[in-house]
C-alpha cells in the first residue's frame, strides 16, 4: 500500500490537472457556439460541454479512455480499426529495429574496448549520429533505402529505430566491458586466460547489469523511432499512422487513443525486458 499510494497520489494529480485543461481548452467553442446563438452560459453550463464534445482541442480523460476501449475491444484484431492490429504492426517494426540496435550497439563496444583506434575513430561519430533530429533524418532514411533496393515499409523503419536504439546499448556495454578491475583481470592471466576467455569468463557477465540497463532505454527509443518512421512513409497501418491520420482528418481522438496505445505497449516491452533479464540472472546465478 505504500508504494500504490505516491503512484495514485500523482495519478490523481494528474488527472485533475487534465480536466482542468480540458475545461479551459474546450470552453473556447461553447462559449462561440452561445455566443452565435445570442445567449449567455455560466460555468455550470459550460463545464458538462466541455466533457463531451465530437471534436475537442483536448479530449478529457474518459473521452480518451472510452475510445481506447472501443479500439482495443470494440473490433477484431484483424481489423484495420483494431488498435491491437496497428500496434503489432508497430511492434513488429520495433523488435526488428531493436535486435537490429542491439547488435550493432554490442559489436561495437566489443571493438571498441579491444582496438585503441577503433574508439578514437568510431566513438566520436557515435555521439555525434545522436545530435541529428531523427525527424529530419527519417526522410533520407527512407530515400535512401528506396535507391538501395529495400523495398518494404519495415525496413525503413527498422534503420530508424536501430539508429535510435543503438546509441545506449553501445555506451552500457562499453562501460560494462571494461567494469572489471585490473586485479581480475590479473589473476585470469594467471590461470592463462587468454583474451576470448577473458572475454567470455569476466568481461561479458560483469557488463549484463549496464546491458539491461540499457535494453529499457532502448527499446523505448526503438519503439519512438518506429513510430516517428511510420510518419512520412505514407503508412496506413501502425500508430504512428492512426497518429498520423487523427491529425490530418482533425480526430483528435484518435490521435490520443492511438499516443496511449503507444505508451502501454512501451511499458509491455519495458516490463518484458525485465523479464528476460531476471531469467538471465537466475540463470547465471545472480541475485535479485
Amino acid at each position: 500500500m505504500r508504494n500504490v499510494l505516491p503512484v495514485l497520489t500523482v495519478l490523481c494529480g494528474i488527472l485533475v490537472i487534465w480536466y482542468a485543461a480540458a475545461v479551459w481548452m474546450n470552453a473556447t467553442w461553447v462559449h462561440d457556439q452561445a455566443e452565435r446563438a445570442g445567449v449567455t452560459v455560466t460555468w455550470a453550463e459550460v463545464i458538462p460541454e466541455t466533457m463531451a464534445q465530437e471534436r475537442p482541442l483536448l479530449p478529457p480523460p474518459h473521452q480518451v479512455a472510452a475510445e481506447l476501449w472501443q479500439g482495443i475491444t470494440g473490433q477484431a484484431v484483424t481489423s484495420k480499426r483494431s488498435l491491437v492490429y496497428h500496434g503489432y504492426v508497430t511492434f513488429k517494426g520495433t523488435m526488428m529495429g531493436f535486435g537490429l540496435g542491439i547488435l550493432t550497439g554490442v559489436l561495437l563496444a566489443m571493438a571498441i574496448v579491444r582496438y585503441r583506434v577503433v574508439e578514437m575513430s568510431v566513438m566520436p561519430w557515435a555521439v555525434i549520429s545522436q545530435t541529428i533530429p531523427i525527424v529530419a533524418l527519417a526522410p533520407m532514411i527512407i530515400v535512401v533505402s528506396s535507391q538501395m533496393g529495400l523495398t518494404g515499409r519495415d525496413i525503413p523503419k527498422a534503420i530508424i529505430a536501430a539508429y535510435l536504439s543503438f546509441f545506449p546499448v553501445l555506451v552500457s556495454m562499453v562501460k560494462g566491458l571494461r567494469s572489471p578491475d585490473q586485479m581480475q583481470l590479473d589473476l585470469l592471466r594467471t590461470y592463462g586466460a587468454g583474451e576470448w576467455a577473458t572475454f567470455v569468463k569476466l568481461r561479458l557477465p560483469a557488463s549484463m547489469p549496464y546491458f539491461f540497463a540499457s535494453l529499457k532505454v532502448a527499446v523505448a527509443a526503438s519503439l519512438v523511432g518506429t513510430i516517428v518512421g511510420e510518419l512520412p512513409t505514407g503508412a496506413i497501418e501502425g500508430l504512428g499512422a492512426r497518429m498520423l491520420i487523427g491529425s490530418q482528418f482533425g480526430e483528435p481522438l484518435i490521435m490520443w487513443s492511438a499516443l496511449f496505445a503507444a505508451a502501454i505497449l512501451a511499458g509491455l516491452l519495458i516490463v518484458g525486458v525485465g523479464a528476460v533479464e531476471r531469467m538471465v540472472r537466475l540463470r547465471m546465478g545472480v541475485p535479485e
